[in-house]
């Protein structure tokens, strides 16, 4: 398969991503505990809805609404059986989406976790995982995706066997980890861990960084650490602010005024794929696509730059050891 990706990246040097799927999702209707993956084949003009709006805002490529598609989270719903079904159709619906539109857009295949813990500490085998992971990827890419895309790991395991699973469809593809735990992923993944494991992998990424996470400040700290060391792009796709309660919803208190701030960080720090996570709405998406587009690239910011203009840390180093204690600053309204 061509690799349109690395090659926009070349041409644009950088490209917008999406925002988040299940916080448009939710707007559009869908209710807590429901698959979003059956609105694939149930409510297709939401899906399409879903993915313009990520077009209209400007982004350059967006993923599919096919996160849990894999028959381990299927099998919650006692639909284990539609994985490959519920994959290429997510893809399918991207597809039309992408190649009306008057400008180059990808399609990005989103394969998230199984759900399930492997390693010592786990009961999932490799080979089954990777059955799984080869099953979703193969619906994508029978659907039209142009790249797949391996989002919210957490474990060096189900990372290498998505690795190995997409390798049989021979499709390029990208990888995040979620580092959500005082700068680790769940499963003690940092950031120099993951740099190395991707350079050691046979079947390794075009792109890889982290989504979603505690916030943005850590999330670009996080980027900070692997652009240290990285010899491919960097994905830096961090939610809209921190998520909070208020009147039976979840509210995400980025504005877009923080994400454009956010995304220019983002780049400053050595990404070149950027896009929001959770909360992360067409309207995020519009004022960083302009803050992107009307800025040139920034020297790479000090975490005290950081934490000044997105917030204080939720711990004291990204859980390599070697990040020295970022400094506690009082925030003045913004101007």
């Amino acid at each position: 398969m061509n690799d349109k990706l690395s090659q926009m990246i070349a041409e644009k040097g950088f490209v917008l991503a999406d925002g988040a799927t299940g916080t448009n999702l939710f707007n559009l209707g869908l209710q807590a505990g429901d698959p979003p993956e059956f609105w694939n084949v149930d409510e297709p003009d939401k899906i399409r809805a879903l993915y313009q709006g990520s077009v209209d805002a400007g982004s350059d490529l967006f993923l599919t609404n096919s996160f849990g598609s894999n028959s381990s989270r299927l099998r919650l719903h006692k639909s284990e059986s539609r994985a490959y079904e519920l994959s290429k159709a997510a893809a399918t619906l991207g597809r039309e989406i992408a190649d009306k539109s008057k400008r180059q857009i990808l399609v990005a295949g989103s394969i998230g976790p199984t759900g399930e813990i492997m390693g010592d500490a786990g009961w999932l085998s490799h080979r089954d995982a990777v059955d799984m992971f080869q099953e979703t990827a193969q619906g994508l890419i029978d659907g039209g995706a142009d790249v797949l895309w391996v989002e919210t790991i957490s474990s060096p395991e189900e990372y290498n066997a998505a690795a190995e699973g997409i390798s049989k469809v021979g499709a390029p593809w990208v990888g995040t980890m979620s580092f959500d735990t005082a700068g680790r992923t769940m499963m003690g993944t940092t950031s120099k861990d993951m740099v190395n494991l991707v350079k050691d992998m046979a079947y390794g990424p075009l792109a890889f960084g982290a989504n979603c996470g505690v916030g943005a400040s850590d999330l670009l700290r996080t980027v900070l650490g692997l652009s240290e060391n990285a010899d491919r792009p960097i994905v830096a796709k961090g939610n809209a602010g921190i998520p909070k309660y208020v009147d039976g919803h979840i509210h995400y208190d980025g504005t877009p005024e923080v994400m454009a701030t956010y995304a220019l960080l983002a780049r400053a720090c050595g990404a070149s794929i950027i896009g929001g996570c959770c909360g992360t709405m067409p309207v995020h998406l519009k004022a960083m696509r302009k803050a992107l587009d009307g800025n040139p690239c920034g020297e790479k910011p000090t975490l005290k730059q950081i934490s000044l203009a997105l917030g204080n840390f939720s711990s004291n180093s990204d859980g390599t050891g070697d990040e020295p204690r970022p400094e506690r600053v009082r925030r003045g309204k913004r101007k």
